[in-house]
């Protein structure tokens, strides 16, 4: 298997939560972009959390910019794994990112994890003093209701 490494984090001094997935999928790693598989609903839904109107339809550096605008940041729990394919089931051998880096964003306040994945690590950002809130995953792989989904990620709104 091939070792594969991830994209590095979208955060600055603003911002102020911070959302984690697993590691990215194939696609979003051939484009070198987060969440880049058109069936993955993290845009449409963090453009409804923001209220950003057809979002998802923005240039790829556009959604970037917005979305440290309103104090959001990306990133993954891992550095590299081992993978076939994009399950999250499939990784392997996974090194996490060094959480130095988040001192790059004083205010950060919440650290969300988009699946349950990358929650499984929320203690250890707890433990470095972080609010953390797993959320359901917006892979395509998990099929609950678009609106249940957006019902869980409203959450975030308080901390922006």
């Amino acid at each position: 298997m091939t070792r594969l490494k991830g994209l590095p984090p979208v955060m600055d001094e603003r911002t102020r939560v911070l959302i984690l997935g697993s590691f990215p999928g194939d696609e979003s790693l051939r484009r070198k972009q987060y969440y880049a598989n058109p069936r993955n609903q993290f845009w449409p839904v963090i453009g409804a959390v923001i209220a950003e109107d057809d979002f998802h339809y923005l240039p790829y550096e556009e959604r970037l910019s917005k979305l440290l605008d309103h104090g959001i940041g990306l990133w993954d729990v891992y550095a590299s794994c081992e993978r076939q394919g994009s399950l999250d089931s499939r990784i392997r051998s996974p090194v996490e990112n060094d959480l130095a880096v988040l001192r790059t964003a004083p205010g950060l306040k919440l650290i969300c994890f988009n699946g349950k994945k990358s929650g499984s690590c929320s203690d250890i950002y707890r433990t470095e003093g972080y609010a953390t809130l797993v959320l359901p995953s917006t892979s395509p792989a998990n099929t609950i209701p678009f609106d249940d989904k957006f019902d869980a990620w409203k959450r975030i709104a308080k901390y922006l």
